[in-house]
């Protein structure tokens, strides 16, 4: 009861959040265009915090007992049909109809989180990438690592390189592989700062299978700026990613 109050109280505190005028007539005009009559919709969940909320994909290299259960509980359910063509058995991941946030877990030093909460759309592309045990695997644009983390959830592989320019993701990411992952199967992951730009050319034909989760416009963030000239310069800026886009997947 006490947790769920606390929820509440951050839900509400999350609604209060102002919106950038500045952002949202910008989107206006992009959406209205690209989207069409679904615009409105879409519309409606962007700027109503309290729809937002995370999928619970469990750690396989933690004990969590009783946690399933719990969560059956709350009203979630397996996130994906067991009839797709390619979902391990070790996959378990939960989300449900209803709105709400399931609660965080921080970091700890030296010990396992048992669940990491993300967008359950973010992990088809883990899932369709269908990694085996024993391959190369590239995760090029990797922080905050929800999807390297989901990645060791379907396979083991033989080499594992998770790579972030940005220098403060980096180690947010660092820091995931850390929480998530035990000693014997860290020994597997290389992290590394180079530019993905680069990476073809310097290992060409290196990796059997290659993740690429492009930097996007964050547009659910920016639209909740509270610095309208901030918003300015990334609406500006945001204007130069599907370049950077096209060149991380050449």
């Amino acid at each position: 009861f006490l947790l769920s109050l606390k929820l509440e109280k951050k839900a509400e505190g999350r609604l209060q959040k102002q919106i950038c005028q500045v952002v949202l007539d910008h989107f206006e005009k992009q959406y209205t265009a690209e989207l069409g009559d679904a615009w409105s919709s879409v519309r409606d969940v962007l700027t109503s915090p309290w729809c937002w909320q995370h999928a619970v994909l469990l750690n396989r290299f933690s004990q969590s007992p009783g946690l399933e259960s719990s969560l059956a509980k709350q009203g979630y359910r397996p996130a994906f049909p067991a009839a797709l063509p390619y979902l391990p058995a070790a996959f378990r991941c939960y989300s449900r109809t209803a709105p709400g946030r399931f609660p965080a877990q921080k970091h700890q030093p030296g010990r396992l989180k048992e669940y990491y909460l993300l967008n359950a759309a973010s992990l088809l592309p883990v899932l369709a990438l269908e990694v085996k045990d024993g391959e190369r695997v590239l995760d090029l644009c990797a922080a905050p690592g929800g999807k390297s983390v989901a990645i060791l959830q379907c396979a083991c592989p033989g080499y594992f390189h998770c790579n972030e320019y940005d220098d403060l993701r980096s180690r947010w990411l660092e820091q995931t592989i850390e929480s998530f992952i035990p000693d014997p199967f860290i020994n597997l992951v290389t992290v590394s700062k180079l530019d993905g730009r680069q990476i073809g050319d310097l290992q060409p034909e290196f990796y059997d299978k290659v993740l690429v989760d492009a930097p996007c416009s964050n547009d659910r963030s920016w639209l909740f700026s509270a610095d309208p000239q901030q918003a300015v310069l990334r609406l500006m800026q945001r204007k130069e990613l599907s370049s950077l886009q096209f060149q991380l997947l050449r």
